[in-house]
């Protein structure tokens, strides 16, 4: 998580006053059928929530888990580890010789993660790289099939250059918490004046994604919305041209 984003109003949904994108009752059958995750992922998620450090919501969890034994990357990025909750659980469905490149910048959170790494046995497979996301992500060369984004959410936008860059043709990139409690829908005059740098780059993030001529999205309303893009083997002009030639034949 980014030094910007440390207040817990920025995670309502914990704390009991969340906007639902989802109706409650629908969220609540869905999560009473999720079967437990592994000891130590059940005892991070409680030291985290009893610590009110936000971790991903159980539906979230889910997805993930479904999307990583679909997709079997091999090289993970993840910018915003928190406690490391995240990392340990894509870890564990990932290929055997995967590994996860994992950024955080919250100076108070750092040896917590570490310490989680340590006590999954996952210190080998996970890195853990300390600083500003913004200027982390230059400095990182190797590409990655699979990248997960769940830092501060004004800036999404800033990190998205980089993240095309290091992305593989045919890699996913998933941005969790691209609704922000419902409050993206409304006009900025609605939004508290703390918060409208945050609602304007975030859905100028949204549109970035739908529109860039390198990225297939689909903004998916599950727990605090999720945004899957897809990073084209051709630009978006390329595949209709494709589209509109097999129309014709």
């Amino acid at each position: 998580m980014e030094k910007d984003e440390e207040k817990t109003d920025d995670y309502p949904d914990y704390y009991g006053c969340v906007i639902m994108i989802v109706d409650e009752r629908i969220v609540t059958f869905i999560n009473s059928m999720e079967t437990e995750n592994s000891r130590i992922l059940e005892n991070i998620e409680r030291e985290a929530l009893d610590a009110r450090v936000p971790i991903i919501r159980k539906e979230m969890q889910s997805f993930l888990k479904v999307l990583l034994l679909v997709k079997r990357p091999m090289r993970v990025l993840e910018v915003g580890t928190a406690v490391g909750f995240s990392a340990l659980l894509m870890s564990e469905y990932l290929p055997e010789s995967a590994v996860i490149t994992t950024i955080e910048n919250y100076e108070k959170r750092i040896p917590i993660a570490r310490e989680n790494f340590r006590r999954a046995g996952k210190e080998a497979q996970i890195t853990l790289l300390e600083g500003d996301a913004q200027d982390v992500l230059k400095t990182l060369d190797e590409p990655y099939d699979f990248i997960f984004m769940d830092a501060a959410k004004g800036q999404y936008i800033h990190f998205l250059p980089d993240v095309l860059r290091l992305l593989v043709p045919g890699g996913l990139l998933v941005s969790d918490n691209v609704m922000q409690d419902g409050s993206i829908i409304e006009s900025r005059f609605c939004v508290e004046r703390r918060d409208r740098t945050i609602h304007a780059r975030m859905r100028e993030y949204l549109y970035e994604l739908k529109h860039n001529e390198l990225l297939e999205t689909s903004i998916v309303p599950l727990g605090d919305g999720v945004a899957l893009s897809v990073k084209a083997e051709k630009g978006k002009k390329n595949i209709q041209e494709n589209i509109q030639e097999r129309k014709q034949i």
